[in-house]
């Protein structure tokens, strides 16, 4: 698979979830079998570039290829001018954000909330695709089905941009009204599919290889993305990947090889946020690794009590190091823990 000219390791996306999709994220993911991930989405406000918070998020040092970095915002020129901007850091592949259904985005008219203006949704796609065009950068949108029930646009819109020449579309299975309440719905993928002739990707409620499967056999998706499901579960591309190859499962990961993991992942988060930032924005993660293991909630209210990195990182080594003596292996239940947390939106 191809986007644009650009070639792709599969067809297992990571999807860009804010608060969640950094990267050391998006490295840890691709290691373990994800094809592509597109960064947490950056803003087009040209005054907040500066800013710590955007600074991390266009930080792509040491990453594997290709480069894609979601970008936010309400305007066509400033969409355009902040998508050079991240292209001139590293950028291969520009996603426009149309996805988002965070109320903080959606009252500014950004996100999901651009759907109910299909004109300036449209100048947006145009605008970011010339800007990009010279630079041989292709240019992908995230969207969602619709505004709300009554009024659900993703078809014509996903025609009207790939006429705007946007080269892939992912759709996530829900309105903006959903957030993500309910269950996905598929029928509006396989309509966007139908209707146009770049690759479509599937979005919302993967959460198995088994869920994959049918999601591909029900959309006729070129490409799945999977948000929440990879958190603390990053092993999740592998185990889907295996499971569309062979119809077969892999056994549940090893206690040691998920020990080495996180710890790994906590090093290269401090490194990225430093002290302060690192062992309280690292809680989350480590909740979600050890959610249903055995002792998970007794160690993730001492972590919560931690303020020191190296004591944090040495709790989670101790913790590790204790489970491998009970078990070899996560036990198959817990590897297929849903985790249905709502931090981290899926833009």
């Amino acid at each position: 698979m191809h986007i644009g000219h650009i070639p792709l390791a599969n067809r297992l996306f990571v999807a860009p979830m804010a608060g969640v999709t950094d990267r050391p994220f998006r490295q840890l993911c691709k290691q373990l079998g994800a094809g592509y991930a597109v960064s947490e989405m950056v803003t087009s406000r040209k005054d907040l570039w500066a800013s710590l918070k955007t600074s991390r998020r266009a930080n792509h040092e040491g990453e594997s290829g290709p480069i894609a970095v979601q970008i936010a915002g309400t305007g066509a020129a400033m969409m355009a001018e902040a998508a050079l901007y991240n292209v001139d850091r590293g950028a291969e592949i520009i996603d426009i954000n149309m996805g988002c259904p965070a109320k903080k985005v959606c009252n500014k008219w950004a996100g999901s909330a651009l759907m109910q203006n299909e004109a300036l949704a449209v100048q947006i796609a145009e605008a970011v695709v010339a800007a990009c065009a010279p630079r041989d950068v292709p240019v992908t949108l995230k969207m969602r089905t619709g505004w709300c029930q009554q009024h659900k646009n993703a078809v014509p819109l996903a025609r009207r941009f790939e006429a705007a020449g946007i080269q892939m579309l992912t759709v996530h299975g829900r309105t903006r009204e959903q957030g993500y309440k309910g269950e996905a719905e598929y029928d509006t993928i396989a309509a966007v599919k139908a209707a146009v002739r770049v690759p479509v990707v599937a979005n919302g409620d993967i959460t198995s290889p088994e869920k994959a499967r049918a999601v591909l056999a029900a959309t006729g998706a070129d490409a799945l993305m999977v948000g929440r499901a990879a958190q603390g579960r990053p092993w999740i591309f592998r185990e889907i990947g295996h499971y569309l190859a062979t119809g077969e499962h892999l056994a549940p990961p090893l206690v040691a090889e998920v020990q080495r993991l996180l710890l790994d992942h906590l090093q290269d988060h401090y490194q990225l946020y430093g002290e302060a930032t690192g062992v309280r924005s690292a809680r989350k993660h480590i909740a979600w690794y050890v959610r249903a293991l055995p002792g998970g909630e007794a160690l993730r209210q001492h972590i919560n009590t931690i303020e020191d990195c190296s004591a944090q990182w040495q709790a989670v080594q101790t913790y590790f190091a204790a489970l491998g003596q009970r078990m070899d292996r996560l036990p198959a239940t817990v590897a297929a823990t849903l985790h249905e947390e709502q931090e981290g939106f899926c833009a």
